[in-house]
């Protein structure tokens, strides 16, 4: 049997845009060839460490924003691609964004809020898995944001229980 996966790659990249496959594939990290979600993850962390991107004016803009570029982009590489493709990956940008946001900016913060993310993010608890099944783009990204949010939610309250000590 002839192989065409890669005529067939290299007709979607031309079908999607180099700015919606830059965005969509967060910087080109989803193209690592190991755990592509993660280097999505650090890429997030990466952009977090810019100075004053933890503000919460900056940080909320940049997270609502991306989210629908996010969602438009996300949709353009499926109809490519195929379902939720690995290489897509700003929904883990944008998870991680708000795994971290009105945090303290510490190196502590952004381990805890990647490590928590990428567990909410890999075992999918509910909505996380229903949500997975929207199509268009929204499915790949509000699967992410809900991810982030538990994992925001569960820093806060590690910190609420140890700033009683």
């Amino acid at each position: 049997m002839l192989d065409t996966s890669a005529t067939q790659n290299s007709q979607n990249k031309k079908t999607v845009p180099f700015i919606s496959r830059l965005i969509a594939t967060g910087l080109f990290s989803g193209y690592s060839p190991v755990a592509p979600g993660t280097a999505g993850s650090i890429v997030g962390i990466l952009f977090y460490l810019i100075p004053s991107f933890e503000s919460p004016l900056i940080i909320s803009s940049a997270i609502f924003i991306f989210f629908f570029i996010g969602v438009y982009v996300s949709s353009k590489m499926e109809k490519a691609f195929g379902e939720d493709p690995p290489i897509v990956v700003i929904d883990e940008v944008i998870g991680m964004w708000i795994s971290i946001a009105f945090l303290p900016k510490t190196i502590l913060i952004c381990f805890l809020g990647f490590l928590f993310f990428r567990f909410y993010d890999i075992f999918k608890p509910p909505p996380c898995r229903q949500l997975e099944s929207l199509k268009n783009g929204w499915g790949i990204m509000l699967d992410d944001v809900i991810a982030g949010i538990y994992a925001n939610l569960t820093i806060q309250l590690i910190l609420l229980s140890f700033s009683n000590l």
